[in-house]
């Protein structure tokens, strides 16, 4: 069920980070009828936190796929990631 993937995915950022600001799209239906090998979700997440303060880009994705560990490729067939501290957001 993808609501229960969402929530999922939510409670364990929340749970690992201090989050600012959390967004998380499901952009399955995006994505319909393409030849995929998972059942897994499409999803598109914004995360404010200044757990993120002087993290590289690569090392803050790295980060949240860390977090969701188990579920990538199973449960999460795509994820886009914005990950930013809360100066950058405000910027």
């Amino acid at each position: 069920n993808k609501m229960d993937i969402k929530s999922k995915i939510h409670d364990l950022i929340i749970n690992k980070l201090n989050v600012s600001k959390i967004d998380l799209v499901d952009e399955s239906y995006k994505h319909i009828g393409h030849n995929k090998d998972t059942n897994g979700g499409h999803f598109k997440l914004m995360i404010v936190s200044d757990d993120f303060q002087d993290m590289k880009l690569l090392d803050r994705h790295k980060l949240i796929y860390n977090i969701l560990g188990g579920m990538i490729k199973v449960d999460i067939h795509a994820l886009s990631i914005r990950a930013l501290t809360k100066q950058e957001y405000t910027k």
